[in-house]
């Protein structure tokens, strides 16, 4: 079952980079997945991407692997700056 998140930080829009800057749709990217062993469909793919659903580890890699990319494209941006009272911890 997939976990929904709460306001935190999120993949989605680096998600989406990396599938648009490779030229794919949704729809192809989720048949390659699926194709991987990933079972994913476009509609659990498309809230990954808006932040609706946390990301499987499992997807993760595959992505990894089709996009060639570094794990830290995936995290691109999503460094907040420490509070103050986490500082302090």
């Amino acid at each position: 079952m997939e976990q929904k998140i709460r306001v935190d930080r999120n993949l989605g829009d680096n998600l989406r980079r990396l599938r648009t800057e490779s030229g794919i749709s949704q729809e192809k990217l989720c048949a390659e997945l699926q194709r991987r062993g990933c079972d994913i469909g476009r509609t659990t793919y498309a809230k990954y991407e808006s932040g609706e659903l946390n990301i499987r580890a499992s997807i993760l890699v595959e992505l990894h692997r089709i996009y060639r990319c570094s794990y830290d494209d995936f995290f691109e941006g999503l460094d907040a700056p420490e509070s103050t009272s986490a500082k302090h911890l």
